[in-house]
This record gives structure tokens, sequence and C-alpha cells, in this order.
């Protein structure tokens, strides 16, 4: 063996990873402004999970207080006054924690995964895949996961009720090898 059998891939001039995740984000934002036009068909629902401590965050301090750091909200059967901003990259819902009734502001951003039980998508962000290519020199690529057919809600456990997680790395060319 020599040292060409080392070959490390190429690394892009152009931010596909970061472009990927900005564009999976769009498609949180498409269907949650879809939602906010049509309402939720048939039995699709979403479970969202966000940081609470990212920047534009905007929840009632008890809450805050409760989800120091993250915390899933599910939109299913009651939930009011979802409104999407595209352009700000933002949405906000009105839900109730016991009883009260409260308004969450969430920036597409602090959002860390998207789940829609219904037809067993979902989508995961890992930090950093916001962020641009000066702030962080290695960034994490969005996952994207399947449910199990049996699974009705989002499991905490990261081994029980996920399938693999597939890799863009998958997806990626690759220099050829030496033999």
């Amino acid at each position: 063996m020599d040292d060409d059998d080392d070959i490390s891939p190429l690394e892009s001039m152009l931010p596909y990873d970061q472009w990927t995740a900005e564009a999976l984000r769009l498609v949180v934002l498409r269907a949650l402004e879809h939602v906010a036009g049509e309402g939720l068909p048939g039995g699709h629902h979403f479970f969202i999970t966000f940081r609470t401590d990212a920047p534009g965050v905007a929840i009632p301090d008890r809450l805050r207080e409760t989800y120091p750091s993250e915390m899933t909200i599910v939109l299913q059967h009651q939930f009011g006054d979802l409104r999407v901003d595209t352009a700000a990259r933002r949405f906000s819902v009105k839900l109730s924690f016991g009883g009260i009734p409260s308004m969450l502001t969430v920036p597409i951003d602090a959002v860390t995964r998207f789940v829609d039980p219904e037809v067993q998508f979902a989508l995961q962000f890992l930090p950093g895949d916001n962020e641009s290519e000066h702030e962080t020199a290695e960034r994490p690529e969005p996952e994207i996961e399947a449910l199990h057919p049996s699974d009705g809600e989002p499991d905490d456990d990261k081994s029980g009720g996920m399938a693999p997680v597939v890799s863009l790395d998958a997806f990626r060319r690759r220099p050829p090898t030496k033999t």
C-alpha cells in the first residue's frame, strides 16, 4: 500500500451542504404555509422540535423556564393562528400549555426536527447546518429519516423509533480510488 490509498474527498468550494440544509428548511416552511392556508389534510400532523435558546425564538417565559434549550410542539387538533413569514423565515402559532393559550414565534433556523408521522416523513437538522462557511469549518449535514410504520410519534430514544439515518454523503461524488 502506498500513500495514494489515503486519498481524501475533494473539498468543494461551493457550499452544497449549506444549500441543501436551506432547501430542506424551506420544505418545512412550505408545509406550514400549506397548513396555514388549507388546514391539515387527512391524518397529517406535525411534531416540530426547536431550540428555545436560538436567536429570534419568542415564547412565554414560563415555557422558556420549563424548556430552556429545546422543546417539541405538536400541530394536530388544537392549534390556532398559524402564520408563516417565508421572507423572514419564521412561523408563529398559538398553542395551549396547561390550559393557558400561548403564542410562539420560531425562526426556521431554530428548528432541529420536523416529523409528519402520517406519511413517515422526518427531517433532522444538526447544529451548525445553517451557519455560513465562515462561522464553522466543518458543518454537519441535515439528516433524512423515515419513521417505522408502527410509530405514531417521534421517539426520544434515538435508536428506538426511527429507521437508520440516510446521510447525504451517500449522494456525493467521490474521487476514483486507485488500485
